[in-house]
């Protein structure tokens, strides 16, 4: 593999990663709620489930995944149905707004599993990830790739979704104390909680 051929698939994989979809709205819905350790931990979760998908399909196993279309249904309905829970947990609390500040830092810590949980639930049931993974790959790839070639493009997918995710982390840490405000934070919530449940309606009517 040529550097050119790296940096050509970095820069597309960087301007992916920085869309909107349901890992930034998961990693922001934490942080809203656990302040930037807690999106640290939703973070972490999304970047192991995208380092197992990206190895599976480094590995050829995504194909076999994609092709048993009773396993890549059950899969895309669990996505989707995670997506909408998780939607509606932000709106339930954008419409109750009965917080004063984000979460406390011992709140934070007793959650962390649930927060890396979400995180990961919410990446490896959904479908999508892998088929990026495998329609995108082989483009960089020639008959004269080894593995190691897959698995470095695989994981600086992943790699690059965490640089984003930080980036988000950071800001929202920056702007805490407009982030406190209760009008804000509700907004905030039902903004991501909309979009969660859009993310999740949208993965269910796909064919």
């Amino acid at each position: 593999m040529t550097w050119s051929t790296y940096l050509g698939f970095a820069g597309m994989m960087a301007f992916l990663a920085m869309l909107p979809g349901p890992d930034t709205m998961v990693v922001l819905k934490n942080a809203l709620t656990g302040g930037a350790r807690g999106g640290g931990w939703a973070c972490a979760g999304i970047s192991v489930a995208n380092v197992l998908q990206g190895t599976a399909a480094a590995l050829g196993l995504g194909a076999v995944l994609t092709r048993s279309q009773p396993v890549f249904e059950a899969v895309k309905w669990l996505g989707a149905a995670y997506l909408v829970f998780l939607g509606i947990q932000a709106l339930r609390g954008a419409w109750r707004g009965d917080y004063e500040t984000l979460e406390d830092v011992r709140k934070a810590r007793a959650s962390r599993g649930r927060r890396f949980r979400e995180g990961f639930l919410s990446n490896i049931t959904n479908p999508k990830v892998i088929v990026l993974y495998l329609s995108v790959l082989p483009q960089f790839l020639t008959p004269a790739s080894t593995l190691g070639d897959s698995l470095l493009l695989a994981y600086t997918v992943a790699a690059l979704g965490v640089v984003w995710q930080v980036l988000l982390l950071l800001f929202v840490h920056r702007v805490r104390g407009w982030l406190r405000r209760r009008r804000v934070r509700r907004t905030l919530d039902g903004v991501t909680g909309t979009a969660l449940l859009g993310f999740g309606a949208a993965l269910a009517a796909e064919a």
